[in-house]
């Protein structure tokens, strides 16, 4: 089976960089997802951050959780559950303006702490759509230009813990989906596994990996690499024992920034054959996303196109 594509950023402003764009652009093309090491987010800070997410998961939210699945019966469900997640989830609001002193619940230190790792994430964020252009031949600073509406990107943190689930079988961590905006930044618990990918109709383990951030790409970028890059199906499996962290940040589009295609990557073959991927205002796409997240992306694309086709952008 192929080995899941685990990349270093240490050398890449040195003579390693073109081996590592060439890394990136492969795990673009073949799997929508890798795995950074070395890229440059200090390693006390990321212990910091799981031992505090851990602690107010115990502290805030383990009790919550055990109540809720207590009301809904679903420690004894005796069929397949297809409308719920087995996961207990807070969210942050990082730009265009934070939403982390307005959360019940947080400790002062790990409200720093959080704000700090999001600011370091930002930065990787940006960094990685800089290789990334350079990758598709776009110019410096295409993709975050592309993503920053009239007040800047949309950068916010799910933060969820997926607990011991005794019927992982009937009830999935998080049902099969792709993710609707640009660029997502994964810190995942090193022990616990349970994130999988569909990859040529296999699922396949994103392998935990110590102090990592794994990526991978939204609908967004598959738009605007008219089907170069694709976003790809993934999920969480639950398990039966440990409790298993997810902290995830989405580098998205400005609500009103308007997504399509970049004018270089669209070939003239796809244009003649009409396979060119619609035009559209983010907000508009996310107001159909949240209502059939879980259903296949293709038919969202051709609803935007719809929409274009009415409006013409």
């Amino acid at each position: 089976m192929e080995k899941f594509p685990v990349i270093s950023l240490e050398k890449v402003n040195g003579e390693e960089r073109k081996t590592i764009l060439e890394q990136i652009k492969d795990a673009c093309e073949n799997w929508g997802f890798f795995e950074l090491v070395n890229h440059g987010i200090p390693h006390e800070l990321l212990d910091t951050v799981e031992r505090m997410t851990k602690e107010h998961y115990r502290k805030c939210m383990e009790q919550r959780f055990k109540e809720l699945v207590a009301s809904k019966g679903l420690d004894a469900v005796q069929a397949e559950v297809n409308d719920m997640d087995w996961e207990s989830t807070f969210h942050l609001r990082h730009l265009p303006a934070s939403n982390i002193s307005e959360l019940p619940d947080l400790d002062d230190e790990y409200r720093k702490v959080m704000k700090e790792f999001a600011q370091k994430l930002e930065k990787l964020a940006e960094e990685v759509l800089d290789l990334l252009c350079e990758n598709l031949g776009l110019e410096k600073g295409y993709l975050k230009k592309a993503f920053y509406g009239s007040k800047g990107p949309n950068f916010g943190t799910k933060v969820s813990n997926y607990p011991p689930c005794p019927k992982p079988d009937l009830i999935k961590g998080l049902r099969a989906h792709t993710d609707a905006g640009g660029i997502i930044l994964l810190f995942q618990d090193d022990k616990v596994s349970g994130l999988q990918l569909l990859k040529d109709g296999q699922w396949i383990d994103v392998p935990p990996m110590r102090h990592s951030i794994v990526i991978n790409l939204g609908d967004q970028l598959e738009v605007i690499t008219n089907g170069k890059y694709k976003s790809v199906l993934h999920r969480v499996i639950a398990q039966t024992d440990g409790t298993r962290m997810s902290i995830a940040s989405f580098y998205n589009p400005g609500s009103d920034a308007v997504i399509y295609p970049a004018p270089n990557l669209v070939e003239k073959e796809a244009e003649e054959k009409n396979q060119v991927y619609p035009k559209f205002v983010f907000e508009d796409y996310m107001k159909l996303y949240t209502t059939v997240k879980f259903q296949a992306k293709e038919p969202r694309f051709e609803a935007m196109k719809e929409v274009e086709a009415a409006v013409k952008l």
